[in-house]
Formats: C-alpha cells, sequence, structure tokens
C-alpha cells in the first residue's frame, strides 16, 4: 500500500509540475491564436509585445489590475480579449507572456 501511495503521490507531483510547465507554452499559444491580432500590429492602441515603454506603465500597475482589465475590456479592447471561451488562468498566462517579453 505504501509503494501505491508513494508512486500516486510522485504522478501527482510530476503532474502538477508538467501543468506548471504548460501554463507559459499556453500563454504563448492564446497570444498566437488571439492577442497577436492587436498586440503584434498595436492595433487600436494595443501595446505591441516587445515595447518595454508601452509595456512599463502598464506592467507598473500589476498583474492582477491587467488581468481585471483584459477579462473585463479595456479602452478599445473587448472583454477576454475576444477571446469568449477562455477563462482567466488563461488570460493571465497571455498577459504573463506578453509582460516577459517586454521587459
Amino acid at each position: 500500500m505504501k509503494t501505491i501511495s508513494r508512486t500516486l503521490g510522485i504522478a501527482l507531483g510530476l503532474a502538477l509540475a508538467a501543468g506548471a510547465a504548460n501554463a507559459a507554452g499556453d500563454g504563448k499559444a492564446l497570444y498566437d491564436r488571439v492577442c497577436f491580432a492587436c498586440h503584434a500590429t498595436g492595433a487600436a492602441g494595443a501595446p505591441k509585445v516587445g515595447d518595454k515603454a508601452a509595456w512599463a506603465p502598464r506592467i507598473a500597475q500589476g498583474v492582477d489590475t491587467l488581468v481585471a482589465h483584459a477579462v473585463n475590456g479595456y479602452n478599445a479592447m473587448p472583454p477576454k480579449g475576444g477571446c469568449g471561451d477562455c477563462d482567466e488562468a488563461q488570460i493571465r498566462a497571455a498577459i504573463e507572456y506578453m509582460i516577459g517579453q517586454s521587459q
């Protein structure tokens, strides 16, 4: 029984680690699928990913504020950036990806 519990514990730990690793990849995947349309071009005043000067004041507001803006819509950005089937965790991952590319 100890061996089964230990094996399940190890498997759960590996699954959680894989989930954390996938979160960053999911952020890029969502960016590539949805966010890039505005954040790669600057459409409707969206800050371009990689533009440190444009992102600095936004980053200073904190990730939670940026997530709230994205989830609820902000200025010309529609709620969830137009990704109606995305959940908050996916939106957060995409924002964290964009921040990482823009610091």
